[in-house]
């Protein structure tokens, strides 16, 4: 089986997670600013709500996410060394060398999701009204 490509599948499943999350705020608020009503789309700001929302109680309950755990088995199975940390872990200190406790991230993921909830307040999404058939 191609373990592998699986694998890797899974890692660009996951960066357009972390990308949806991260990205998702800076677009409901920089959209509101430039007037796009899809911003505040009601399915669009819920799911964004729903993500950051498991991204912090993972990390609250000290939980690695599954997109991890799974590329992590995906590439021991291919016989590659698995993640031995979180995957916001594993990239930053990839990408910039930054180490930091656990505690730190599961304080950023926090910190983020209270701007998210900030956000609903001061952004509320809306819901289309469905037009009466005639």
């Amino acid at each position: 089986m191609p373990y592998q490509l699986l694998a890797d599948a899974v890692l660009v499943v996951h960066f357009c997670v972390v990308l949806f999350v991260i990205g998702g705020l800076v677009v409901i608020v920089a959209g509101n600013w430039l007037e796009w009503r899809w911003v505040n789309g009601w399915w669009f700001r819920l799911a964004h709500l729903v993500a950051i929302g498991v991204v912090v109680a993972q990390a609250l309950l000290g939980r690695l996410c599954p997109l991890t755990t799974l590329e992590s088995w995906l590439r021991v199975q291919a016989g590659q060394p698995s993640y031995t940390k979180s995957f916001i872990e594993h990239w930053l200190q990839r990408i910039i060398f930054y180490e930091a406790p656990y505690w730190v991230f599961t304080l950023a993921y926090t910190v983020f999701a209270v701007l998210v909830v900030a956000a609903w307040w001061y952004f509320p999404p809306t819901r289309r009204r469905h037009r009466d058939r005639e």
